[in-house]
């Protein structure tokens, strides 16, 4: 696995407004790992999600997410952070008039891609891979909340990004549904680049206890102002 870490946070403090959620947060994000993200709510797992991908600034500590310095990350830096890295809401936000070809379309110009050849075969390539490869006619309420989701990651993926950040993508979801979901960030985590080396880490915020048991993934908890290590989901 590569040694240069996606994500490193040093002494990192996380504020939400004027509060302070999480203190000298220090964590390291390879290629190829999964983690999950768990905590009650309200201890800081959102803000640190927002925090990674530009929403909230990084004013005290150091932080680096795919090759952006946090700490001094301007606002019209923000959109480039965010082409090298996908994100995964609860509630999908898909747009509702739209097909899921289009949906994907419209955040691909969004993101500087012109060639309609080219778009066309990259929808097709991420669809595929999330298993929705014949229903990019459909709009998003033909489609069930787990094909929903599907749709949402592979919008996350359109970029190729290094990281995939997931805040508790399986919370409208049902049991079957979830696991699911699951396998696949998880197989997106183990995704290779042509070198043959780790391409992508992905984060996942979770509740979710259950799912959590049958991987041997890392995990780290927001708790008491602290983001802690805790002992691999599914370990022995």
């Amino acid at each position: 696995m590569s040694t240069s870490p996606i994500i490193e946070l040093n002494n990192a403090r996380i504020f939400q407004r004027d509060n302070l959620v999480l203190n000298n947060v220090d964590l390291a994000v390879r290629p190829g790992e999964f983690i999950y993200l768990v905590g009650r709510t309200g201890t800081g797992k959102s803000s640190l999600m927002g925090t990674l991908y530009g929403d909230l600034p990084l004013t005290q500590g150091e932080g680096h997410v795919c090759g952006f310095d946090l700490h001094t990350l301007k606002r019209g830096q923000i959109p480039f952070l965010r082409r090298k890295l996908g994100i995964v809401f609860q509630d999908f936000q898909l747009l509702t008039d739209r097909t899921v070809n289009e949906n994907l379309e419209f955040v691909m110009k969004a993101t500087g891609w012109t060639d309609a050849k080219r778009i066309d075969q990259r929808i097709q390539e991420v669809l595929e891979k999330v298993g929705l490869g014949n229903k990019g006619y459909k709009l998003p309420h033909e489609l069930s909340g787990g094909e929903q989701q599907r749709v949402s990651i592979a919008r996350a993926l359109v970029n190729d990004p290094e990281l995939i950040l997931a805040d508790e993508p399986t919370g409208n979801l049902d049991p079957e549904t979830t696991g699911e979901i699951v396998d696949l960030l998880y197989s997106i985590s183990l995704s290779t680049g042509t070198d043959g080396q780790p391409a992508r880490a992905v984060i996942m915020a979770t509740h979710d206890y259950t799912h959590m048991k049958k991987l041997n993934a890392r995990v780290v908890r927001c708790q008491d102002g602290k983001l802690l290590e805790m002992a691999a989901a599914g370990a022995v």
